[in-house]
């Protein structure tokens, strides 16, 4: 196969990085949030205890993003990336929404309901920040480091 990709090809990469991406996260996700209930919760607050699992996963997050983009080698084009972030934002809702109704066997609004919540909204916009990063890195990767000249970053 030459090296240039057709639209068609992109496109499916980004949906393939997407739910490559999605995957591992909804796994360490899940095992975070185990740790959460069992033991945080009973010593914090729901929301201290979402506080101090964000920034983790989120990190896990980041780390994902860029070794499945290298690995599939995922354009930094707009497109691409953004189609990978919602294709990853979207299989880890459905993944979610799966685990809360399949296993944990609570209703569908309860799903949804729940974002509702503080620990739910900030949850939520974890995950919308873990479907950001793909664009973001990809912005950082097209950019270079000359986004950096010219601004005084010890400011």
């Amino acid at each position: 196969m030459s090296s240039k990709r057709t639209r068609a090809q992109r496109w499916v990469t980004s949906l393939c990085a997407g739910s490559l991406y999605a995957l591992p996260a909804f796994g360490v996700g899940f095992a975070l949030g185990a740790v959460r209930i069992l033991i945080l919760l009973p010593r914090l607050k729901a929301t201290a205890s979402v506080l101090l699992e964000a920034p983790i996963i989120l990190t896990v997050s980041w780390i994902l993003s860029k070794v499945t983009t290298a690995w599939l080698h995922v354009q930094p084009d707009i497109g691409a990336r953004a189609l990978m972030g919602g294709t990853a934002f979207f299989v880890l809702m459905c993944a979610k929404f799966a685990l809360s109704v399949t296993v944990f066997r609570k209703p569908a609004s309860e799903f949804v309901l729940g974002f509702g919540t503080l620990p739910g909204a900030i949850g939520l916009a974890a995950q919308v920040v873990f479907g950001i990063f793909p664009l973001v890195q990809g912005r950082l990767e097209a950019c270079g480091p000359q986004i950096f000249r010219g601004r005084d970053l010890t400011a």
